[in-house]
């Protein structure tokens, strides 16, 4: 007395067997693929931004720092030009008007 075997059983077992292992295969290569965009996606998050501020916004940066500077140099000078006429002002006063 043995174990008898349907044919049908075996089939269907051999079925389902092949049927799970192209679902895995499917799976895992979807997993993989998904693993590739995931890491181009944050790597063009992370590279995109730094690329665009070296290309448009640190050119702008500069000339608006090299603009500041010589504003203030321009505010120094202005400063500089009326101090002299406020002590020249000064002079005169105690000149011709300090007598008064």
């Amino acid at each position: 007395m043995g174990i008898e075997y349907d044919q049908d059983k075996l089939d269907e077992v051999l079925r389902i067997a092949r049927e799970n292992n192209r679902m895995l295969r499917s799976m895992r290569r979807s997993s993989f693929f998904g693993a590739i965009v995931k890491t181009v996606l944050w790597v063009a998050l992370i590279i995109v931004p730094l690329w665009f501020y070296l290309q448009y916004i640190a050119p702008v940066m500069e000339s608006m720092l090299q603009t500041y500077q010589q504003l203030q140099g321009t505010s120094a000078q202005a400063q500089a030009q009326f101090g002299e006429l406020n002590r020249y002002l000064q002079q005169f006063q105690s000149l011709y008007g300090g007598g008064q």
